[in-house]
């Protein structure tokens, strides 16, 4: 069977207290079939913290919000 996960790193994004947040250079399995993204159990953890230590962020950047209606 061929290997269809590989090795790369991701952007992720979370809504959390009400705000959005982006993390990058993430590393993580990917799908090169479906794009579905795994993360360790240790890079999921270490994103958790990151979050909640209210670390100052490498940038900010403004984010439109739309309705769809």
């Amino acid at each position: 069977m061929k290997e269809t996960m590989i090795e790369t790193q991701v952007t992720y994004t979370l809504e959390y207290d009400g705000r959005f947040f982006l993390i990058e250079h993430v590393p993580a399995r990917v799908c090169r079939e479906t794009g579905e993204q795994y993360f360790a159990p240790e890079t999921v953890e270490h994103l958790q913290v990151l979050i909640k230590s209210k670390k100052t962020p490498a940038r900010v950047m403004e984010t439109p919000v739309y309705e769809y209606a």
